[in-house]
């Protein structure tokens, strides 16, 4: 993107992720049958947005740009990501966290870089499986297991 552009959307994340910690201070801070509440996600997402948005305008303090270039975007690409974003909203209740987080990260990857698919599994597994026993077993928090059809 252009350098301008860059500094706009820095500046509109930093108050977006200002706004998400804020607010998240309004959620109760514990859920019934979990230890971790439902404010810590959002404070969470909203301090990585800060730290990130404070990075990118860093950045383009730094790099120099060369001349106008013509950007092509990449529609198929988004409309694959979007789409597998929705269904995996839409469906998580359904399939539960750890398959669904497992099919979309593998689609993302996919869609990002075809082939490599034993690193795309490996890393789709390990990454919903982990995620998931650190939040359930660890921290004792709740997420949809495995669907019911499964016997698990």
């Amino acid at each position: 993107m252009s350098k301008q552009f860059d500094r706009y959307a820095s500046f509109i994340f930093l108050i977006i992720g200002a706004g998400f910690i804020f607010e998240s201070r309004k959620i109760s801070e514990s859920a019934y049958g979990s230890n971790v509440g439902p404010d810590i996600f959002p404070m969470g997402l909203g301090i990585i947005l800060i730290l990130l948005s404070i990075r990118l305008f860093v950045e383009t303090l730094r790099y120099v740009q060369k001349g106008k270039e013509k950007l092509a975007y990449d529609y198929k690409r988004f409309l694959i990501i979007f789409i597998s974003a929705v269904a995996y909203a839409y469906f998580l209740e359904d399939i539960g966290y750890v398959i669904g987080t497992f099919v979309f990260l593998l689609i993302g990857f996919q869609t990002m870089e075809k082939g490599k698919w034993v690193s795309s599994i490996v890393i789709s597994g390990v990454f919903s499986y982990g995620i998931y026993f650190l939040f359930v077993e660890v921290l004792q928090g709740s997420l949809p297991g495995f669907p019911i059809w499964l016997g698990m």
